[in-house]
């Protein structure tokens, strides 16, 4: 049933059919068939009545859920949930999901046992009969894998019913729900075991007391709260909520029996996200395919796809992915009882929407797409690198920028960092590492030891206030630790607030460098010893850090509390170097005694050096101040001895030296000695620093400047105002004066207006109006800059030899999911291929990817619709759903940011905003069925395929839809897939008919044949040498290496059904820009690129007067 799911056209619906025959009376589970229950197996039994919650039953044998594996107790409610804590009161009734305890919920609803309507029984059994028939049943689920269970929780919901509320639903009288969860666990693992016999499942939506209206029930599995200092809904997974698929629970199974679900819980492997079962009820899959079935993509409707729901699709063995909310743990080894074999990341999956449950929409996994790219990075010194071959090492929220000497990076706006590492100006933060020490306590001559020990620490970055929380501390070292707030203040320098024209850590080091440290405490022998490593920004966008400490500190009395007055620390800066020292007091209270608390005031000195690289090619920038102050404030240390967690807090921001300090130094633009030309302002920095700046119409270094060359816009303006006599800015201007305005550079704004009259028009680079522009007083025409933006005339080394940037990894449609494939230069990383986005209902046709934003568009058939999602997570967004036929090829202009789409069911071209407003045809004439659509943004150029059988073409228009013409015409079959190479500007298809795959330039008309023989090609993208293409025939994502005309590797998905979209998902975009990237072009709405120019146009049935067309 979960395989139909993901079928797609006719052989879904053939195999849908059939495995409904196979759901049929004769195969579903009987009550006889439930694990053994009632009183006479020892059962306990739960109170009768509404949102009853049972005592702890203490567990022999520990159950592992999640990412726990010391779960000793759990807690049965009447509701359907198995507790892995105590359920607060206030949840005690079913609310919104996830709720804030570990839940097992087989069918979570509001039940109701008063007056003997029904009973919940339920056990821990270690009988041999019973763990032997658990072992069978996960053996039936799992056949890869050799369990055996040593306990087995039992637990029976036999004949419940459901609360009905204030007034009473007729149609549920006399309904009962039977059904079993069984928690079985091994000294490695956990599964659980969700039973529903025939006609046991009655009714499946209860009255809810939060909405006061009937709700469907939930089959779910939720982590809860985790969360060191700040708590956060941890992984869940829901499997059902809507009236068909818990209808079908019976009737189905994920395990190969009918009405037995089986899932993985608590194994190294579930850190994410429960894992379910994958066995289907005998189908297979087996479809061959024939021209025929080439039209099912545009003929499937509404009909074929999502008429009946089923319990929805769930990760398995091979899937791969995280959930956006990952586990505070680290990855583990597999278990022990797992088959040999490298260890798979695992996933978990949401289902549709609901409406019911608004809370509930399907999520994007976290992808391990290193968008900032990790590599600990160094600038080549000894050769000139440049950014043509070197872009890769920037972040994507960075600019590239070559030198004499080399290149540099540097963050965009909204972005801070380095460069080669760049986040979000006040966004956040997160770091994680790993700590490991040995540490001599007092006079003890026996060192404590700890390994492996995980730091934890968030940073609200626009108050520069970070928390920092180290877990399993041994207590016998843990109160001792207490004054080494530096641990996790090197945390808060990084993420400090910046006063102007100073820099935090980050700024300088992008989170990557080493730290070393030395601490002597006065009076006490020996020193502590401090080594700390920062990789950068992982693949989940995470700083990372691994401590090391060694050596030896005073013992602070057990239950002491340390306080740390505020304190200012130097930091002292040369090339690629940083030292500090400092001289610290804090205060141990000890606990009281005889009614005192004995304090004690101690000192220690501190001494550090941070080591980083750093780019010296551009002496524009500013140098680093050589001296600044770190400022801390409100410093919090704690060790909670409970928990083994010690915890630091502080609030920084870095700045000048502050006056009475002896650092703090006269500055030379105060007192007059800087030396700067008489036509230059001098700039003070921190301490002595300063700069010299030429004024504007002055060039030079500051210490010379000479009148710079005027401009023909600077000679008119002064002309005019001369020969009014109005040179002199203090006197008026005569009325009706018409005087240009310059920008700073000199050059014609591109708008120009009257001051008297209020009529605005745009100017070309000479200042002469152009025609057609002049709009009446208080508005202003958008207009093109007078001077064009750079133009990108390609690569200047062969594309073959291209790297791919760090992160780049493939995205494929596969029916109803979305799929990741990693790439590490032109091989595919299979053992890392993961799914993306599971939506069952959808079939999911055309793919393309922003790699401004990071998100994916995909067109769905099945609505039909336009959705996105973003790679970081979150929820999927349908934004275009009226007006749609079939919508299948998809394309974006990540520099004029809109998408355009073919219809082959309404036959027309459109173009949308990103969001998805705005719309408007292009094209709706001479079009048959078209398909694949590629742009090409830097150059304003649209391509796409027609696969009309009788006379199949390629057409290419300028991205506003003039100039259109046909470019390929003769000896093509059915053109699918097509793509553009931005690198090497060729343009590829492939063609189902001919079995080809061709490419072009399109500049010249000669073609080229770059392998024949392909099966069944559906959809194509392509970087520099390298073309990957999905096949019906085969099911797979197919590599070509265009230099030798080669297929070069094969994937094959864990599940074999058909392939539709595939893209190349870049983790930095292309150099280049075109006249819609800056400010929309001028335009207010649609700003459509074309050869060296732009198009303003309005969207479709657009009135009124706030659009202006101009071209």
């Amino acid at each position: 049933m979960l395989a139909a799911m993901r079928r797609s056209g006719p052989a879904w619906t053939r195999a849908l059919l059939l495995q409904l025959l196979l759901a049929g009376p004769g195969g579903c589970l009987s009550r006889q068939e439930l694990f053994p229950f009632g009183p006479g197996q020892g059962d306990l039994e739960l109170e009768a009545g509404d949102d009853r919650i049972s005592p702890a039953l203490e567990l022999k044998g520990a159950l592992r859920f999640f990412d726990k594996s010391d779960i000793h107790s759990v807690y049965v409610t009447t509701n359907g949930i198995i507790a892995t804590s105590e359920p607060p009161a206030k949840e005690s009734h079913p609310g919104l999901f996830p709720p804030t305890f570990g839940a097992v919920a087989p069918f979570l609803a509001d039940l109701d046992t008063t007056d003997g309507l029904g009973k919940v029984y339920y056990r821990e059994d270690l009988s041999p009969s019973v763990t032997q028939l658990a072992a069978e049943c996960v053996q039936r689920g799992f056949p890869e894998v050799s369990f055996q269970p040593s306990s087995v929780v039992v637990v029976t919901w036999d004949s419940v019913a459901p609360y009905q509320g204030p007034s009473k639903d007729p149609a549920q009288e006399g309904k009962r729900n039977t059904f079993q969860a069984v928690l079985a666990s091994s000294d490695s693992s956990s599964y659980a075991i969700f039973l529903y016999p025939e006609d046991g499942l009655q009714f499946s939506t209860t009255f809810s007391k939060k909405e006061e209206d009937q709700v469907p029930a939930l089959v779910a599995f939720s982590q809860g709260l985790v969360g060191l200092l700040w708590k956060s809904d941890g992984a869940y997974n829901i499997f059902a909520n809507d009236r068909e698929s818990i209808g079908n629970l019976a009737k189905s199974s994920n395990s190969g029996q009918q009405g037995v679900w089986v899932f993985e819980i608590g194994s190294p492997a579930t850190a994410s996200g429960v894992i379910s079962s994958d066995v289907n009820l005998g189908l297979d899959d087996g479809t061959e395919y024939d021209d025929e079935d080439y039209d099912s993509v545009t003929h499937l409707g509404l009909e074929d796809v999502g008429t009946t729901s089923f319990p929805y699709e769930t990760p398995r063995r091979g899937d791969t992915g995280t959930h956006n909310r990952p586990s505070v743990l680290s990855p583990r080894h597999l278990a022990t009882e797992r088959p040999p074999g490298p260890p798979t990341e695992r996933t978990r999956s949401f289902q549709l929407p609901v409406e019911r449950f608004p809370q509930q929409h399907p999520q994007v996994i976290d992808v391990d797409e290193v968008e900032e790219t990790g590599v600990v990075f160094s600038y080549n010194t000894h050769s000139r690198q440049t950014c043509a071959n070197n872009r890769h090492q920037c972040s994507v929220h960075a600019e590239c920028r070559d030198f004499t000497t080399g290149f540099c990076c540097s963050c965009v706006a909204g972005y801070t960092g380095n460069g080669r590492q760049c986040v979000a100006e006040g966004s956040p933060q997160r770091v994680n590492g790993k700590v490991k020490g040995r540490i001599f306590v007092g006079n003890s001559q026996v060192p404590i030891v700890f390994e492996n020990t995980d730091l934890h620490s968030y940073v609200v970055m626009n108050h520069g206030r970070s928390y920092t929380a180290i877990s399993t501390i041994p207590e016998t070292v843990g109160y001792s630790l207490l004054p080494l707030a530096p641990v996790g203040g090197i945390i808060g320098w990084m993420f400090a607030v910046e006063q102007d024209g100073f820099k935090n850590g980050f700024s300088i080091t992008g989170g990557e460098f080493t730290r070393q440290a030395e601490v002597t405490f006065v009076g006490h022998p020996g020193k502590l010893v401090i080594k700390q490593q920062f990789s950068g920004i992982d693949e989940h966008g995470h700083l990372t850090i691994d401590t090391e400490l060694e050596g030896h500190v005073p013992q602070i009395p057990f239950g002491s509390s340390v306080h740390i007055e505020p304190y200012t620390e130097l930091y002292h800066y040369s090339r690629g170097v940083i030292t500090s020292s400092s001289t610290r007091e804090y205060t141990v209270t000890e606990p009281e005694r005889d009614g005192a608390a004995p304090s004690h005031v101690h000192t220690y000195q501190w001494r550090q050096t941070i080591t980083f690289q750093e780019c010296t090619h551009d002496d524009s920038q500013l140098a680093l101040p050589s001296t600044q102050q770190l400022s801390v404030d409100s410093v919090f240390v704690l060790y909670n001895q409970e928990e083994r967690i010690l915890r630091y807090a502080l609030s920084n921001s870095i700045g000048p030296v502050r006056d009475g300090s002896p650092d703090a130094l006269q500055n030379p633009c105060y007192i007059g000695t800087h030396g700067c030309d008489t036509n230059a302002a001098c700039r003070p920095g921190p301490g002595t620093q300063f700069t010299c700046e030429c004024s504007i119409g002055f060039r030079g270094d500051g210490r010379t400047c000479s009148e710079a060359e005027k401009t023909r816009c600077q000679h008119e303006r002064e002309h005019i105002l001369g020969a009014a006599g109005a040179a002199d800015p203090q006197r008026p201007r005569p009325p009706g004066l018409f005087v240009p305005e310059c920008d700073e550079h000199g050059h014609y704004t591109p708008t120009q207006c009257h001051g008297s009259t209020g009529y605005c028009w745009c100017v070309d680079r000479d200042g002469r109006e152009v025609e057609g522009t002049r709009t009446r007083p208080g508005m202003r025409p958008p207009c093109l800059s007078t001077v064009a933006p750079p133009i990108d005339h390609g690569p200047s080394v062969p594309t073959s030899v291209i790297p791919l940037p760090p992160g780049t990894h493939l995205l494929f449609a596969q029916t109803g999911k979305i799929e990741h494939l990693p790439l590490e230069g032109s091989t595919m990383k299979k053992t890392e291929a993961k799914a993306l986005l599971h939506a069952p209902d959808k079939v999911i046709i055309g793919l393309a990817f922003d790699c401004v934003d990071k998100m994916v568009y995909w067109t769905d058939i099945s609505e039909p619709s336009i959705g996105r999602a973003s790679l970081h997570g979150g929820e999927p967004t349908t934004i275009i759903r009226q007006d749609l036929g079939s919508p299948e090829g998809i394309a974006l202009d990540h520099l004029g940011r809109n998408i355009f789409w073919t219809d082959s069911y309404l036959d027309r071209i459109e173009v949308a905003k990103l969001d998805g407003t705005q719309r408007r045809v292009l094209f709706e004439t001479d079009l048959v069925n078209p398909r694949g659509i590629v742009t090409d943004s830097v150059r304003g150029n649209l391509y796409w395929t027609d696969w009309n059988r009788d006379s199949p073409k390629i057409e290419t228009s300028y991205m506003d839809g003039t100039n259109r013409r046909i470019l390929v015409q003769d000896d093509l079959g059915l053109p699918n897939g097509l793509t553009f190479d931005a690198y090497s500007s060729q343009l590829c298809w492939v063609d189902a008919g001919t079995n080809r795959a061709e490419c072009l330039s399109p500049s010249q008309p000669s073609r080229r044949k770059v392998l024949e023989g392909l099966q069944y090609p559906f959809a194509v993208t392509s970087y520099g040498k390298n073309l990957y293409y999905t096949d019906w025939k085969t099911n797979s994502v197919v590599a070509v290496d265009l230099a030798i005309s080669k297929e070069t590797d094969t994937f094959h998905p864990q599940k074999q059904t058909r392939l539709y979209g595939v893209t190349t998902a870049l983790s930095q975009c292309p150099q280049g820009h075109n006249y819609c990237s800056v400010n929309n072009g001028g335009c207010t709405h649609l700003c459509l690129a074309t050869p060296g120019s732009r198009t303003c146009r309005c969207p479709d049935n657009t009135l009124g007067v706030d659009c202006i067309e101009r071209k």
